[in-house]
Order: structure tokens, then sequence, then C-alpha cells
């Protein structure tokens, strides 16, 4: 292995039967720091390389990261979830085994882990915080393209155009995650968690028409009442559909936090 530039080891999370691609971002080893760790998984329908930057960037200062594949996403990996029920209990403890192959991977690193996702991946990691899936851990949870729309404002999910879209790109997931499921699940997690007491970065776009004008203010909302320091990074160019785009923002929140 060159020394000079990272590596990646191509590798699978398993979680009871439930199977997972993932890749492992190695530090070049003049490079490598012992700060911590960092996780992502992406949206829904997406796959793992629409958050490829996330990695690339914070491996490049130094810091162990691990992207994987949601459950039942067939553009990363073509590997099935057995049922909703699977995907929603699953879902966020792949996160508690991706913690493990990194703290396996790397076992000198202190106990800081940066950990996200984009949209439905910000909110299965946020799932995984909750489930107190990294005991002993000092936790940063960065969420980009993750808000709720004001009441009473047709959401773009309800328009005709992007109902179309949706149904289109339906075809890449698990007929188990089909959009008439798992948006009213994202929906209801939403306004029903139980998460106290965490750091919350929150990342959305200007131009995010998924999250919406004030959709990433609204959940800051509903975070900080439950008991959490949330801050918040509003960009003028960061479009739902463009994940990637959002590495600087997270190299820059992982310097806040003094993860690089």
């Amino acid at each position: 292995m060159n020394e000079k530039f990272l590596s990646i080891d191509k590798i699978i999370l398993t979680v009871n039967e439930t199977t997972v691609n993932a890749l492992l971002f190695r530090p070049p080893q003049t490079k490598l720091k012992n700060t911590g760790y960092a996780i992502f998984t992406h949206g829904y329908t997406s796959h793992k390389i629409s958050i490829f930057s996330w990695a690339q960037k914070l491996c490049d200062d130094g810091v162990p990261t691990l992207i994987f594949d949601q459950p039942g996403h067939f553009t990363g990996s073509f590997h099935d979830v057995n049922s909703f029920e699977d995907f929603k209990n699953d879902a966020p403890e792949l996160f508690k085994e991706a913690i493990t192959k990194l703290t396996q991977a790397y076992p000198n690193q202190e106990k800081k882990l940066l950990v996200g996702g984009h949209s439905l991946g910000a909110l299965t990691s946020i799932l995984a915080v909750q489930n107190n899936y990294f005991e002993g851990f000092d936790i940063h949870h960065v969420g980009v393209g993750f808000g709720i729309p004001p009441e009473g404002v047709t959401h773009v999910f309800d328009t005709p155009f992007y109902q179309a879209t949706v149904r289109a790109r339906a075809e890449l997931v698990s007929p188990h995650l089909g959009p008439d499921t798992i948006f009213p699940w994202i929906k209801d997690q939403k306004h029903n968690l139980t998460l106290s007491g965490h750091k919350i970065h929150l990342i959305s776009g200007e131009d995010d028409v998924v999250v919406g004008k004030e959709g990433m203010e609204n959940f800051a909302k509903i975070l900080e009442e439950l008991g959490n320091t949330v801050t918040m990074e509003k960009p003028k160019k960061l479009g739902h559909h463009l994940p990637d785009m959002a590495g600087s923002f997270i190299k820059k929140y992982a310097k806040k936090i003094e993860l690089i």
C-alpha cells in the first residue's frame, strides 16, 4: 500500500438476517490521527457513493471512516431486506456493527465519534444514537437534508411531479420499502423522538426543496425542546439530490469538534 494515500477496505455488515455492503476508509499512516471515528449512510433510493466525499475528506485528514448502504437499497448492493420490520430494527443497528468494525481496525483511537447521514440516513443514524448503540463514546451527530416542513403547506412529496419521480425510483429499493410505507414512518419518527442530551448539527441547503424553506429550523426546534444542543448550517447551494456536495461542510464541522 502506498503510505501517501488512503486505502479502502470493501467489507460486509450483518445484523440479524440483514446484510449490506460497506467501505472502510483507512488514512495513510503518516496522517492517521487518534482522535476518533466517523460513520455515515445515505438517503432513500440512493447509495453509499452519494456521500463518498464525506468519508474521503475526513480520511484525508486522518480519521478512519466507514460508509455503508441502507438495507434493501439496490443501487449500492443487491442485498434485500426480509420485511419493513427488519429494516426498522436493523438499519439503526448497522451503525453498531460499523463502530465494531472500526474499533477492531483501529483499537487505539480516542472515543470521539461523528455519526450521521443524508435524509433517511440522518434518521437511521439518529435512531442509532437514541438506541444507545455508542455507549462510552463522545457522540456528535450530523444530519444533512433533514427537516420537517411546516403544517398546512403542500410538501414536494405530495406534488404530482415528485410522486412520479419517487414511484420510478422506488424500483431501486426492496418492495418492503415503498414510499407509501417509508414516508409515513419517517414523519412519525421525526415527531416522536425521545433523544435527549446530545449534540446535533444540521446542514441543509437553501435550495433543498425536500427539506423546504424552514424545514431544518422546524426540526431543530423539536430537538432543542427535547433537551439536545443543536447547531445549523444553511449553504446557498446544496440541493437534496446532491449530498456529496456536503463533504466540505462535514469537514468544517469535524474541525469544529476537534475530530480533525
